[in-house]
């Protein structure tokens, strides 16, 4: 499979690349959250940089406003799987992605 520029893959990838994207999707997994809720959950994140997020994540559909809050789609829902399978990935093999960086900065 190509990995074009407009493929559907690519389009996937983009949507959990962005650093943000995926935490707060995570952040939202148990029901709507204010923004000052959904900030206070995930910490390290500027109030703008969660407005951008949310927003972006509204435009692909991923997240709706509701309740006076932000709320996943059933779309968005539908990413929680694979966001879950990263986060096990990274507690597996995140010590050898560090391990093997520390290896190159000293080498």
């Amino acid at each position: 499979m190509d990995f074009l520029a407009d493929c559907r893959t690519r389009l996937a990838f983009d949507l959990v690349a962005n650093t943000w994207n995926p935490v707060v999707l995570w952040a939202l997994r148990h029901g709507p959250r204010r923004h000052g809720e959904l900030r206070r959950t995930i910490g390290g994140i500027s109030a703008k940089v969660l407005t951008e997020t949310v927003r972006r994540l509204e435009f692909d559909g991923l997240v709706e406003r509701r309740d006076g809050g932000y709320a996943l789609t059933s779309l968005g829902e539908t990413l929680l799987g694979p966001i879950e399978g990263f986060g096990r990935w990274a507690a597996e093999h995140g010590d050898a992605v560090v391990a093997a960086q520390d290896r190159a900065r000293s080498a």
